[in-house]
């Protein structure tokens, strides 16, 4: 079955926001079997509030709504200074957020 962009509406603000055939593929890859509920920016608002029910909230990084690390490279495909909120590891190349949505829209 081909995928295409579909249209939702968010359950929080009841905007309509699209999610892509690229989201799609990721939610598929994960195993995940639910559409997503909410849009971008409820998404990331919701993100930013303690989760008290989980032990999150303010404090370090592996907490919600901790702040992130963020790591220093240099892009495999360009040569540009950039940083990544993940370690590398070294086996595979790293790319500066340009080229790894260059790469991804290919």
């Amino acid at each position: 079955m081909a995928l295409s962009d579909m249209t939702l509406e968010c359950s929080d603000c009841g905007a309509e926001f699209i999610f892509t055939t690229g989201e799609q593929e990721f939610y598929q890859s994960r195993g995940f079997t639910n559409y997503p509920k909410r849009c971008q920016s409820c998404r990331n608002a919701r993100r930013g509030q303690p989760r008290d029910n989980f032990g999150g909230g303010g404090g370090g990084g592996g907490g919600y709504g901790g702040q992130r690390e963020s790591f220093p490279i240099v892009c495999s495909n360009c040569g540009a200074d950039a940083t990544v909120p993940f370690r590398p590891r070294g086996d595979r190349p790293v790319y500066c957020s340009d080229c790894f949505s260059q790469m991804r829209n290919s």
